[in-house]
């Protein structure tokens, strides 16, 4: 298995008193993460078919760290989609359960603008075209323009998400990097670019670290649902999501 433990600073100008915890199991990576005062811890792993044994005892390991119990933290963000249908059905049901159980309230964040907002932090390119494979020869695409508002990361959509085939789609006026494993389709992905994307990172997933900075703005403006509306974005119309009974008691 592979995992990865990392503190990554992100410093603010005026830090904010707010903790925020973060899950992701969206795809076939499993991550946990916690902004705290501009500072995000995060616990990553690539571990396929095992998020329903991993996700609450890494819920509680980055508390430990953090010496943070639920009920401390200001909110709890996920990443809602879109991506794996279990995947986001586990990260949902499981927040709405942590939330409905300490009263907090839940910030729902897309995976596609993470994986730009990674992106842009590994090469400070600012335009991203993100991509995720979504089987069926389709692919979820979702376009972003990465940019610091004061001390906040912000995403904002140039290109709203979708689920589409490779083959229809249609010219796409922003020049655009390219992010996610829907780059699979690279040919189709770049012929509707004004032109061919210089950089593609085809290897990053979403991850709850980029969820909980992303989040961080969302909740500065009031941007939160409660516990039982805390439902994932599948984008196919033919999938449909049953709001699932809180499971976990507080703590």
């Amino acid at each position: 298995m592979k995992s990865s433990k990392v503190c990554c600073q992100h410093l603010r100008l005026n830090p904010a008193m707010t903790a925020i915890l973060a899950l992701d199991t969206s795809t076939p990576a499993c991550s946990v993460a916690l902004i705290q005062d501009g500072v995000v811890l995060e616990d990553f792993r690539m571990a396929p078919r095992q998020h329903n044994d991993l996700i609450l005892p890494m819920v509680d390991q980055i508390l430990a760290q953090a010496q943070l119990s639920l009920s401390q933290l200001d909110a709890i963000a996920f990443g809602r989609g879109p991506g794996s249908f279990t995947g986001l059905r586990i990260s949902a049901g499981v927040v709405q359960g942590l939330a409905y159980g300490a009263d907090l309230p839940v910030v729902p964040v897309s995976t596609l603008a993470a994986m730009a907002l990674e992106a842009h932090q590994k090469t400070h390119y600012s335009h991203w075209l993100a991509a995720l494979d979504a089987r069926m020869g389709e692919i979820y695409l979702g376009g972003y323009s990465i940019e610091q508002k004061d001390e906040f990361w912000v995403a904002e959509e140039i290109l709203s998400e979708r689920v589409i085939s490779p083959d229809n789609l249609t010219s796409i006026s922003e020049r655009c990097h390219g992010v996610g494993s829907g780059w699979i389709y690279q040919d189709q992905l770049n012929a509707v670019l004004p032109e061919p994307a210089a950089n593609v990172l085809s290897d990053i997933a979403p991850r709850a670290a980029c969820i909980a900075q992303l989040a961080d703005y969302d909740f500065s403006l009031g941007k939160v649902v409660v516990a039982n509306e805390a439902l994932p974005v599948y984008l196919r119309d033919e999938i449909t999501w049953e709001k699932q009974p809180a499971r976990i008691g507080k703590r």
